[in-house]
């Protein structure tokens, strides 16, 4: 890296650096105090290994060794790859254009600096680094015999190991950092150390990286704004109805159960992108459930409990506030597949309250989990069980720590480099402070959902489950459904979201969308982002599907708005105010439970 003639080493502000030493030798104190606390000295040491990699990595090297041949090919393979590095490194000092050995993916944002391009040693540091990658992949990758859940295991955490030593992570490897080292005189690195401390005393002696500014963000302030009441509460949510914008509006009302294990303001993060502003605007009389962020008072609350106080609560609740015995209804991620199982339920009831069915981004066949999968089995669930039976729940930042490593540069390892090794406090963005603030599971609730939908794969088999004492089959569900997926979600893959689709019995249009499990779905028309594709038939094998799906470009909300708006040929009603019907409003919207945050009351307890 060469710098500029006018370019002056900055040495570092001494009572800046007092100050942050100062936190720095406090912070450091007190957390080695409670780590010795909470870990007395033992005479052994107790090694636990509940991802079952131990025996996932031995069965690989056995494989590997068995077959010599092709781990010398692979050996060679990367040998060459670095000869041709070594040459074509000397060929660029030397002043000439050399085409890349390896070159990273236009949209890894690690390399995006432009010195490690146009300055040889940093681009012979990045390449060495991908040659590297590429290479300890496709040797794990490509070895034969493994078991299916080993060759998930050792795949997936080779991946982590493989971003976790990426040049961009470490300060003298990293352009953008030694820039800002000789700029700051490195108050970056001490000030990036002081943050690290922070992180780990707010996260109770467990990393827990800062990915945004929480404190510029206020839920019914400037995330979750869109004007409502609270019209009806159980002991598992809030029921919130939406202030209408249009004088008439269609005469089925519209209820959104969106998941437990996020909170549901994702559908209204800002005016102009909030889902549920948009169909309010459309003419829809919006409900959307806000579940309860629970403690060890719901560790009893079962997956049936979330069916009864949720979504069967609420229609009861919608009928007496608009006086509609018809509504039509949308499930996002977990919150589809309840209302899947709650429509299994209302069929062998006979109960037709529920006139269609929109599912945003759920399984219903759990068969292809992507690589959620690596982190369900029958050890790990039992390790988590023993975890949440002594507790009464899953803690919700473990739940947040397993979805960042399906996204470990872009949630993970970016704000490393950010907040410890550029010394920089992280950009306020809405989407992640909602990405951080964490909702927990209630112990026999996820131990049901995680054996009986992703281990056993029971919601798609007639009589799988049973609800009530009722047995759920989804092919008796009649009822018009709607899917939307998209083409990049890495927690429910479309392709098994197509499978459920296939397990209806009714007619189902299923879409695919750009993008992912988040950017996908919250994609307002106006920002004419991405594409759908379409396709009437659902006869086939996803493939099929999508290989005779037609393009569409922009935003499948309107798709989905048109659909259902021919679904409901009643004409329009005067639009409804909540308060209006027999239900009074309790409390202003987005309501009292989707305000509880759980680092906001652990900060509370540790100042007591």
């Amino acid at each position: 890296m060469s710098a500029k003639p006018e370019q002056i080493i900055q040495a570092p502000d001494p009572d800046e650096m007092a100050r942050i030493f100062a936190e720095v030798a406090g912070r450091s104190s007190n957390m080695l105090g409670e780590f010795l606390k909470r870990h007395p000295s033992e005479n052994g040491v107790t090694f636990k290994d509940e991802l079952g990699l131990a025996k996932a990595y031995m069965d690989l090297w056995s494989r590997m060794l068995a077959n010599p041949y092709q781990l010398a090919q692979a050996q060679m393979n990367m040998f060459w790859d670095y000869t041709r590095l070594m040459q074509g490194t000397w060929l660029k000092m030397l002043g000439q254009q050399v085409e890349p050995v390896a070159a990273p993916a236009k949209s890894d944002a690690r390399f995006k600096d432009e010195e490690w391009e146009s300055h040889f040693l940093f681009d012979f540091v990045k390449q060495s680094y991908l040659i590297a990658a590429r290479h300890i992949h496709e040797a794990v990758s490509n070895t034969e015999g493994l078991a299916d859940d080993s060759k998930k295991k050792v795949d997936f955490f080779t991946r982590q190991y493989i971003d976790a030593l990426s040049p961009s992570n470490f300060a003298l490897t990293n352009p953008q950092v030694l820039r800002e080292i000789w700029k700051t005189g490195g108050t970056n690195l001490v000030k990036g150390l002081n943050n690290l401390l922070q992180d780990l005393e707010e996260g109770d002696g467990q990393l827990r990286i800062k990915m945004t500014d929480a404190k510029a963000f206020k839920v019914g302030h400037n995330v979750a704004t869109t004007p409502g009441k609270v019209i009806y509460q159980t002991d598992l949510m809030q029921l919130i109805q939406y202030d209408p914008t249009t004088k008439e509006v269609l005469k089925r009302p519209l209820l959104i159960i969106p998941p437990w294990i996020n909170k549901f303001y994702i559908l209204d993060l800002r005016e102009k992108n909030s889902f549920i502003r948009w169909a309010v605007s459309q003419g829809h009389t919006v409900f959307v459930i806000s579940w309860v962020n629970p403690d060890k008072r719901h560790a009893d609350k079962e997956f049936a409990d979330y069916m009864f106080e949720g979504p069967l609560a609420a229609l009861d609740a919608i009928e007496q506030a608009t006086g509609e015995k018809e509504i039509n209804a949308i499930g996002y991620c977990l919150g589809g597949t309840l209302l899947g199982a709650t429509l299994g339920y209302m069929a062998a009831k006979k109960d037709k309250r529920i006139a269609t069915a929109t599912f945003f981004v759920a399984l219903l066949d759990f068969s292809i989990p992507g690589e959620l999968g690596v982190f369900i089995d029958e050890e790990q669930v039992a390790n988590l069980e023993k975890k949440m039976n002594e507790r009464g729940y899953l803690e919700g930042s473990e739940m947040a720590g397993t979805f960042n490593m399906l996204r470990s540069n872009d949630l993970i390892w970016s704000f490393v480099v950010n907040n410890y090794l550029m010394g920089k406090e992280p950009f306020p963005f809405d989407l992640l402070y909602w990405n951080s603030d964490s909702t927990r599971m209630p112990a026999k609730m996820h131990s049901y959902y995680l054996r009986n939908m992703y281990m056993k794969n029971l919601l798609r088999v007639p009589g799988g489950i049973e609800l009530g004492g009722v047995p759920i089959d989804l092919s008796k569900v009649k009822v018009p459904a709607y899917f939307i997926s998209t083409a990049e979600d890495h927690i429910a893959p479309w392709k098994s979201t197509f499978k459920g689709a296939q397990a209806l019995g009714g007619e189902v249009r299923f879409v695919l969308g750009g993008s992912g499990h988040i950017a996908g779905l919250v994609n307002p028309p106006a920002a004419n982002k991405y594409c759908y594709w379409t396709n009437p038939d659902m006869t086939e094998a996803p493939e099929a599907w999508q290989d005779d799906a037609e393009r569409h470009e922009g935003s499948w909300w309107s798709d989905w708005h048109g659909w259902i708006s021919a679904l409901d040929t009643s004409e329009r009603v005067p639009a409804r105010v909540p308060g209006d019907g027999k239900l009074k409003p309790i409390e202003d919207a987005p309501g009292s439970y989707v305000a509880v945050r759980l680092d906001a009351a652990k900060k509370k307890k540790k100042a007591h």
